[in-house]
């Protein structure tokens, strides 16, 4: 079965996640949406047509045939019949995308949700709504991404060779050609910098972030994020939150990896023996196709939960994602 997929969200995340969905069998894109408008068919949309239309007029809603311009477009992507929604929204606010659930929530849907989202206190957020996203028949995956996301995972199935998990410390490297392809993401990144908040990154203009980068030569260099990767190791129990460190360099000016992305995960086994696993990613692996591959890879097991009438949240480090064919 051919499984009917949205995205939310149409930036550089949501555009790379349409290119990959076009490679796929057992998925189908029939519906995306941005701020201005969205495009539906039920028999599939054309990623490229739809790249192209958000790239030259500035919204799906220029999409010949199948876009529609609103400044509804959540709600009326919403009503259209899809299995499950890729939310490639920028979380900014910090409370955007617990007011989008809250939206599916409201409107009477039923179906999988997954999002990408990076902040502890957003997935916390997230975990709060999980009573409502069970009773409204909703499967809802957060947190799967990347990191956290994909390398959660790893660290959730390396954690098995141990009696106790003394570290986990994620460290990533991304390279862009051009912040402008990802304006959300560089945006989320900055709010993690020294003397920025959420609040800051949002109000700046893209001239402020431009100047920002030129003054560090292209590079966001993080430490100690605040990532929920700690959380979701947590809530299974694998460690405290405070073992778990996530940090890393983004290079906005060159799409070549500054450094490889890593889980390296260290704790004691039961014959008392210390030692670390390390998880690391091909260099030539994108940003993009970690995060959209790791997102419907969850989203198609989130639709196996949600046949069987299991609802509610569930976070990358407590399920397996399913691989896409």
């Amino acid at each position: 079965m051919t499984l009917k997929v949205g995205i939310l969200g149409f930036g550089g995340l949501g555009q790379a996640a349409a290119k990959l969905l076009s490679t796929k069998q057992e998925m189908q894109l029939v519906v995306a949406a941005d701020k201005e408008g969205f495009a539906y068919d039920a028999n599939g949309l054309n990623a490229l047509e739809a790249i192209a239309a958000y790239q030259e007029q500035g919204s799906l809603g220029y999409l010949k045939n199948s876009g529609q311009l609103t400044q509804n477009s959540i709600a009326e992507a919403i009503s259209k019949d899809v299995d499950g929604y890729f939310l490639a929204l920028p979380n900014l606010p910090n409370t955007f995308m617990a007011s989008v659930a809250k939206q599916f929530i409201a409107s009477g849907w039923q179906g999988v949700l997954v999002d990408a989202i990076k902040r502890t206190s957003a997935v916390e957020q997230m975990i709060a709504l999980s009573p409502e996203l069970e009773a409204a028949g909703i499967t809802y995956m957060s947190g799967c991404g990347a990191t956290p996301g994909l390398l959660t995972a790893a660290a959730a199935i390396a954690a098995q060779s141990f009696a106790e998990v003394h570290k986990v410390e994620i460290t990533f490297g991304v390279g862009i050609a051009n912040w402008n392809a990802y304006r959300a993401t560089i945006r989320e990144d900055i709010a993690h910098m020294s003397g920025y908040s959420v609040d800051i990154a949002q109000a700046m203009s893209d001239a402020e972030v431009e100047a920002l980068l030129e003054k560090t030569n292209g590079l966001i260099s993080l430490e100690n994020m605040e990532h929920a990767d700690d959380i979701m190791l947590e809530r299974m129990g694998i460690c405290d939150r405070d073992r778990v460190t996530v940090g890393g360099v983004v290079d906005t000016r060159n799409p070549k990896k500054p450094l490889s992305t890593n889980m390296k995960l260290t704790g004691r086994t039961f014959e008392g023996k210390i030692s670390t696993h390390t998880f690391t990613l091909g260099d030539e692996t994108s940003m993009a196709a970690n995060v959209c591959g790791t997102a419907f890879g969850y989203l198609k097991a989130g639709k196996q939960f949600h046949q069987r009438r299991i609802y509610g949240l569930m976070t990358a480090a407590e399920v397996m994602p399913a691989f896409v064919r």
